[in-house]
């Protein structure tokens, strides 16, 4: 059994976003989209979400971006980011406990709640917004 503690470093983000992108990439629902969305920029996509995490989770701001506009045309809805959600909370339980863990959950209900309104207005908006 894998002892498990709390996302504290970057080597934690690093052990959490490769094992949850081997789960989406793997994943019936999600895999597709991601990589036609991805393609072979997989190390990049990676990098990036090594770095957003590190800032959202460990206050270290090595992040500098907007996340919603790379997400905003994705023909994904509910079932999508219940999936999401799904593969983030597993692999998450599966490697860490502590107060880093509630904390990553709760960003990221917050995150696909956010994504998933933000996406349905698009979809069902005649003007398409600028993002």
């Amino acid at each position: 059994m894998i002892e498990k503690k709390d996302i504290l470093a970057l080597s934690d983000i690093k052990i959490l976003v490769d094992a949850f992108y081997t789960k989406v990439r793997q994943d019936d629902i999600l895999g597709h989209i991601f990589e036609n969305k991805i393609a072979d920029r997989w190390p990049l996509h990676l990098d990036k979400m090594y770095r957003f995490w590190q800032t959202i989770l460990l206050r270290e701001h090595t992040y500098f971006g907007t996340p919603f506009p790379p997400h905003a045309h994705l023909p994904v809805d509910a079932e999508h980011f219940e999936r999401w959600k799904k593969l983030f909370f597993e692999t998450i339980d599966e490697n860490f406990e502590g107060e880093k863990v509630v904390e990553a959950k709760w960003r990221a209900e917050k995150m696909a709640e956010m994504f998933l309104y933000k996406i349905k207005h698009i979809q069902n908006s005649q003007n398409h917004p600028i993002i």
